[in-house]
């Protein structure tokens, strides 16, 4: 699949993976011990939207907000300064597996629905190092809600993305790299369907207009719907989890 094509589709949604507001604030509580003016990198941050929630959860933070596409960055540049916290949010064009930072530095890790483009190990081994002693990860993760998954569901995951697993292999995969998980939680359904796939659902249409004519696009739009009908369907079955935890 073209790159370039997903970029053109997601670049200009609020978010770019499912999540709210109210779970990045529950993650955020469960963190029990920041300093007054925790340095926090957001990897992976697309345009951002949690990246604002933890300006105004934690006023005192400091954030280094890092991603690979410029025009998500400057989204995110452009809500900062409307939102009068661009003096706390610093922007850096990188790939999140060759991060140009200070070791050692962050008091807080945070990635909401990014660590799957590395994968969940890689992710954990390769960021902590960017970690203070005793600092804080927070990553939101797909994962099976059950052992037992409907034959389309597990067909969809096996196409998309083989690395899924269960709440439980993801907890001792969090062990084996030397954390300490604090706790976990499930997102809500309306982390999916209110704030990702509704507005996902108008650039579909806006996106297969503009594209009509390429063929990659129109594979792009057609698994992506179906995507969408699969969680429909079938979202007892698995969702976004969010571990946190503490190096």
């Amino acid at each position: 699949m073209d790159i370039s094509l997903i970029c053109r589709l997601f670049e200009t949604l609020p978010r770019q993976g499912p999540g709210n507001d109210e779970s990045t604030a529950r993650a955020f509580a469960l963190i029990p011990d920041l300093p007054e003016n925790p340095e926090v990198l957001d990897i992976g941050c697309g345009s951002g939207m949690q990246t604002l929630a933890l300006a105004r959860i934690c006023p005192g933070a400091r954030i280094t907000a890092v991603d690979v596409h410029p025009p998500v960055l400057a989204a995110l540049e452009t809500r900062a300064r409307e939102a009068g916290v661009a003096d706390r949010i610093r922007t850096v064009q990188a790939s999140m597996d060759d991060l140009p930072l200070e070791k050692n530095f962050f008091d807080l890790i945070w990635a909401e629905g990014s660590i799957f483009i590395i994968g969940f190990e890689k992710g954990l081994s390769y960021w902590k190092q960017f970690l203070k002693e005793g600092g804080y990860m927070a990553v939101s993760e797909s994962a099976w809600f059950t052992a037992d998954p409907s034959p389309e569901a597990e067909a969809f995951w096996a196409e998309v993305y083989p690395a899924i697993r269960t709440e439980e292999e993801y907890r001792a995969v969090i062990a084996a790299y030397g954390l300490d998980l604090v706790a976990s939680f499930r997102l809500p359904e309306a982390a999916w369907l209110e704030e990702y796939y509704r507005p996902l659902e108008t650039r579909l249409d806006e996106f297969a207009a503009e594209y009509a004519d390429n063929p990659d696009a129109m594979d792009l739009v057609e698994m992506t719907r179906r995507e969408i009908a699969v969680y429909r369907e079938h979202s007892a079955d698995y969702g976004y989890v969010f571990f946190v935890m503490r190096g």
